[in-house]
């Protein structure tokens, strides 16, 4: 990295295929654009919408960059999508995944970049998004609502997530310390 303005990047990250591979794969690619200051827990929840299909695993992970919100939406997390075997069926958008980042909060930024809006709206109504961007600085507020997102993941309904101690992304950091 170099020494321009120092971003935070809360991505969310989601899969449904082999996502114990994908999401610790995601966060090494991840690693390569900047500083990984905190990763959340998994959470493994079913999907919200697009029929019969595998539960999702879902993340999140703070990256402190000098990459700017717009090469990480268009230049970057594509790359990385298309490197971890992610294929976009443009007839169905939930089809299964084998990765999905998606910056939801970025500084505290509110940005449209093409069709990504930031901060995510559904981080008040999507629990998997909610409690891993929590875990990340629960004292960090939304740009929008002020609220703070320890509040924001205290009202979510975790009936629907299940803990998946068995996915832990720490062990996918590559040599960086105070994580």
């Amino acid at each position: 990295m170099s020494d321009s303005v120092l971003n935070l990047a809360y991505l969310a990250l989601g899969s449904n295929c082999r996502g114990e591979t994908y999401l610790p794969a995601a966060v090494v690619e991840l690693s390569q654009h900047g500083r990984i200051a905190a990763v959340s827990k998994v959470w493994e929840n079913p999907p919200v919408e697009g029929g019969e299909q595998p539960n999702y695993l879902n993340a999140a992970v703070l990256l402190e960059t000098d990459v700017s919100a717009v090469d990480l939406c268009l230049e970057i997390i594509p790359k990385i999508e298309a490197k971890l075997d992610r294929v976009r069926d443009p007839n169905n958008k939930y089809a299964e995944r084998t990765i999905d980042i998606d910056i939801v909060l970025f500084n505290n930024d509110i940005l449209q970049i093409e069709h990504h809006r930031i901060p995510d709206p559904d981080i008040e109504l999507r629990p998997f998004l909610a409690i891993p961007l929590a875990e990340l600085n629960p004292d960090d507020t939304h740009p929008v609502t002020g609220e703070t997102l320890a509040a924001i993941a205290g009202l979510a309904d975790a009936s629907c997530l299940w803990l998946r101690s068995d996915v832990d992304l720490q062990t996918s950091l590559p040599n960086q310390s105070n994580v």
